[in-house]
């Protein structure tokens, strides 16, 4: 079995999403080192090295392979007989990952966040947060430009001013915040596809520093030291792939396996961030949390 993800050394990865996945196979009955092994491949280093990475486990022919959002184009391109299970796609129609939701059609099934439906939202959070907020700056991604889209939609029609920045590759993340700064931004909602999610421990520190109260998509960008996040539970997603694991080690065809939506979003706030920019957390808003970070 390949997995595409960051830090897992045998049974016990230090990564919960991982650690989610091991769980879920082991309640099925899935036994590490006697009933299945795991090869590798981690995706911090950046986009740049996701076509080598997903190269790499096509090789060693390996039965299935599970990864996240931002490494399955490259997969998509790599391979298209080993099954892949998508632990988290942003939009997998949209990507042409998929040949439709119900009805995959190839070598690809597993769970789509559809990430674009909850894009208004942590606008809406981020109003909440700070209502005074004449501007919010919206960090993006072209994999991710639907969501800018969805976002540009929503602001429009509440009347909200956005001051759009794209970023290209990790090194336009600080001239984005401070083009953020610069502008007097109130507020920064951040659409993650593959290169701000990696960088998610780097763009909270710089977000803090910039005393700029910001939103993201997953409960690890927060964990990371993001202020907010709001999302698909990405964990429970994890545990949930090794049902369509075990389908496929059982025989099942992925191009007939229903591509799964998300069952249970949530809302992470990270309390020691808010403090640490002088935010003060809406009673509103913190009754509402599903997690709150001390």
């Amino acid at each position: 079995m390949g997995y595409v993800t960051a830090d897992m050394v045998g049974p016990k990865p230090r990564s919960p999403v991982v650690a989610a996945l091991l769980r879920g196979l082991q309640e099925l009955g899935y036994a590490y080192g006697k009933d299945f092994v795991t090869e590798v491949r981690g995706g911090e280093a950046g986009p740049e090295h996701f076509r080598r990475l997903a190269s790499e486990l096509v090789r060693l022919r390996v039965d299935v392979i599970v990864a996240p959002g931002p490494m399955l184009p490259a997969l998509k391109q790599a391979t298209s007989t080993i099954p892949v299970v998508m632990a988290g796609a942003l939009d997998p129609v949209a990507q042409g990952l998929v040949k439709s939701l119900g009805q995959p059609g190839g070598n690809f099934t597993g769970f789509s966040l559809q990430s674009a439906d909850a894009v208004a939202k942590r606008l809406e959070l981020l109003k909440e947060l700070v209502p005074d907020a004449l501007l919010i700056a919206v960090l993006w991604e072209q994999t991710v430009i639907e969501q800018w889209r969805v976002a540009e939609a929503a602001a429009r029609e509440r009347g909200w001013r956005l001051l759009s920045i794209e970023v290209r590759n990790h090194g336009e993340i600080e001239p984005a915040l401070r083009a953020a700064r610069d502008a007097r931004a109130g507020g920064l909602l951040v659409l993650s596809g593959g290169i701000l999610y990696l960088q998610a421990r780097r763009l909270a520190e710089l977000a803090i520093k910039s005393r700029l109260p910001a939103v993201y998509s997953l409960r690890p960008q927060v964990e990371a030291g993001g202020l907010m996040s709001y999302g698909a539970d990405i964990v429970d997603t994890w545990r949930r792939a090794a049902v369509v694991v075990d389908k496929i080690v059982k025989g099942a065809n992925p191009a007939q396996l229903p591509v799964q939506q998300p069952t249970k979003f949530e809302l992470v706030i990270n309390l020691p961030a808010a403090q640490s920019i002088g935010l003060a957390i809406p009673p509103s808003v913190l009754l509402r949390a599903d997690d709150v970070l001390q």
